[in-house]
């Protein structure tokens, strides 16, 4: 998929270019390894992947829940408990990447670290300890990043796409206009300031009363309905020609919840499609439910118990707004449009190599 949004470059990309080997012709060397990191507010996410075909291979991933923004909606700052628990993370991460020998690296941050007062000190100790340099990026490059990683379970039969990325801080919405031969453009995003964590910390996760479930799809519709009012994607969804999709943690555990399944399968949820009645009524379900009914849900768990419900908000309000009656779940997003992303670049420095070869050539040099 193309996506016009420009992609910058991030630190830990720019690093590691003096690792990187080419033949002479510019063809890609075979033992090149790309590993793509996303530390949210909530999760910290690693995948390791080579080349195969015109996408790739997952050879080694990671991802752990490491409540990096605890407590930064009340405090501005990040903890010193929330940033040990990164760091540990992070140097799995490190220990990861630097097993496989990976050649091309792209680590990025999102909303907690561009909130928090004190985030260039945290990517500072990072960078220390872990031998990792995270760059911050801006909402624009996240949702662009998101839909690119989106992009294998677009339907381009349609004439929109709305992708929508819920977050632990944050959440982005994503208007896409669909063309032929699998291309597409970004219309419009948003970043809405609220994602399972922020919610949760606003209204409670524990123990949730009706009206504070009331307030947490509030808070989110009024966003929404400002992304509506600039779009008219709810007239473009009554003529049945937009395909909503949903990446993140709280679609990926109500599509595991819906499915019964016993432990998180990925292959049995990402790209599968869900009836958004029947996801709302486990929405209900679960604002209903109190805590302990919540752990004890298989694709729950004590991690994300009191973060769940303020998800099924966010998932509300969008349904308020825009009914669609199926969504295609994707257990997917940034990381794999930062690993397409670098493999890009790859091909375009290839073709660069090319080019120069050719104008080098005895054929063409001057006598």
């Amino acid at each position: 998929m193309a996506i016009t949004e420009p992609q910058k470059l991030g630190k830990g990309d720019n690093r590691s270019k003096r690792h990187r080997r080419r033949f002479h012709d510019g063809r890609e060397h075979p033992s090149n390894v790309y590993g793509a990191l996303d530390l949210g507010t909530n999760n910290c996410r690693l995948l390791i992947a080579k080349r195969q075909g015109k996408g790739f291979r997952v050879i080694d991933s990671f991802s752990r829940i490491v409540r990096l923004g605890e407590g930064v909606s009340l405090t501005g700052k990040l903890s010193e408990g929330a940033m040990d628990r990164t760091v540990e993370a992070l140097r799995i991460c490190a220990d990861k990447m630097r097993r496989v020998g990976v050649t091309h690296m792209r680590c990025v941050a999102t909303e907690v670290c561009r909130k928090a007062g004190n985030s260039e000190e945290f990517l500072a100790r990072v960078a220390e300890e872990c031998g990792i340099e995270l760059d911050i990026i801006t909402t624009a490059e996240e949702a662009a990043l998101a839909a690119e990683g989106c992009a294998p379970l677009i339907d381009y039969r349609h004439r929109n796409a709305l992708v929508f990325d819920i977050g632990g801080g944050s959440t982005e919405l994503i208007w896409l206009g669909l063309r032929g031969r699998r291309r597409s453009e970004v219309l419009g995003w948003m970043s809405i300031p609220y994602g399972v964590v922020t919610l949760t910390e606003r209204h409670g996760g524990m123990e949730i009363t009706e009206d504070a479930y009331a307030n947490m799809i509030t808070d989110v519709s009024e966003h929404i309905n400002d992304f509506e009012a600039a779009h008219g994607i709810a007239e473009r969804i009554s003529e049945g020609r937009v395909q909503m999709l949903g990446t993140s943690g709280t679609v990926t555990t109500l599509a595991g919840v819906h499915f019964g399944l016993e432990r998180y399968n990925r292959r049995r949820v990402d790209g599968a499609w869900l009836n958004t009645r029947a996801m709302l009524d486990i929405c209900h379900r679960l604002a209903t439910s109190d805590y302990a009914a919540r752990v004890m849900e298989p694709c729950i768990g004590e991690e994300r118990a009191d973060l769940v419900v303020s998800g099924c908000a966010i998932v509300e309000a969008m349904h308020k707004r825009w009914p669609v009656k199926k969504l295609r779940v994707a257990d997917r997003g940034l990381r794999e449009g930062m690993l397409l992303g670098m493999m890009r670049r790859v091909d375009a420095e290839r073709n660069a190599a090319r080019q120069g070869n050719r104008s080098c050539s005895p054929a063409t040099r001057p006598s």
